[in-house]
């Protein structure tokens, strides 16, 4: 199985270059790095380009032009480029536990994906790390939130993780799942712009689909660094888009991967 690890980024280079080198220290190497970059300025090419010198494995850089927040594209235009069978999807903004891929890995099946969880990290522990260059933390770190998801047991998660189905309780900052499921139903749906609802949607669909989602707890450990809260301004425009494919149980949208694919 071939692992392609897609990040999504947006002019926040020093927070990328974290995650970069946390994702360079893993203990299973992914087949190459997919850069999913909605729009950033030359410092994130700068901070890509210094990890892809240190790394045993390609790392891409896949770019489009800034119209503001149009995550679901480019997140499309990566997977369209990924070359793996299996997509790991995390945000620029989480600093990965050097088990992390592993633990993806670990638990990937035919017709499932995986929903990992997250310890947030504090404003004051971020601003320490992206001074210092730190991606190394703990379940005891001072100033975290949800830091029983920094503890990993193999033992325990086989125990307590469990099937989901509800799609608000989706978070596209740590997913796993089958390239081949993602283009059967088309990838993300790109009419989603501003933040919210995008990955919701998108698994809704997976599922309406036949694809099984696990909550995975006590592995693929990832700690989310501090940053303010993108603007909700069209999440009642994006929820509208989401109710209509649970509604309808859509499998396939209509404006997604395939324009991004040969022949599209």
């Amino acid at each position: 199985m071939r692992i392609s690890l897609v990040v999504s980024t947006y002019n926040r280079p020093d927070a990328l270059a974290l995650v970069l080198r946390s994702a360079l220290g893993q203990e299973l190497a992914p087949h190459e790095i997919v850069v999913a970059d909605d729009g950033s300025g030359v410092e994130t090419r700068a901070a890509l380009e210094e990890a892809a010198s240190r790394a045993p494995f390609p790392v891409h850089h896949c770019w489009h032009e800034d119209r503001g927040f149009r995550l679901a594209e480019i997140r499309n235009r990566a997977i369209a480029q990924a070359r793996g069978d299996y997509i790991v999807m995390v945000d620029g903004d989480l600093v990965l536990q050097h088990s992390f891929l592993a633990d993806h890995a670990r638990t990937s099946r035919p017709g499932r994906m995986v929903q990992g969880g997250r310890v947030i990290l504090s404003e004051a522990v971020t601003r320490d790390a992206l001074v210092r260059g730190r991606i190394e933390f703990g379940p005891f770190e001072p100033g975290t939130r949800n830091r029983k998801n920094a503890l990993r047991s193999l033992i325990l998660s086989r125990l307590v993780s469990f099937e989901v189905r509800d799609v608000y309780r989706v978070r596209g900052a740590n997913l796993a799942f089958w390239r081949e499921d993602a283009l059967r139903v088309n990838g993300f749906d790109e009419r989603f712009v501003g933040w919210g609802r995008e990955d919701s949607e998108f698994v809704a669909r997976m599922q309406h689909a036949g694809v099984r989602r696990l909550a995975l707890k006590f592995a693929a450990v990832a700690f989310h660094l501090w940053h303010p809260e993108a603007s909700r301004a069209l999440l009642p425009k994006n929820q509208e888009i989401l109710d209509r494919t649970l509604a309808s149980r859509t499998t396939r949208c209509e404006l997604g991967i395939s324009r991004h694919l040969p022949g599209g």
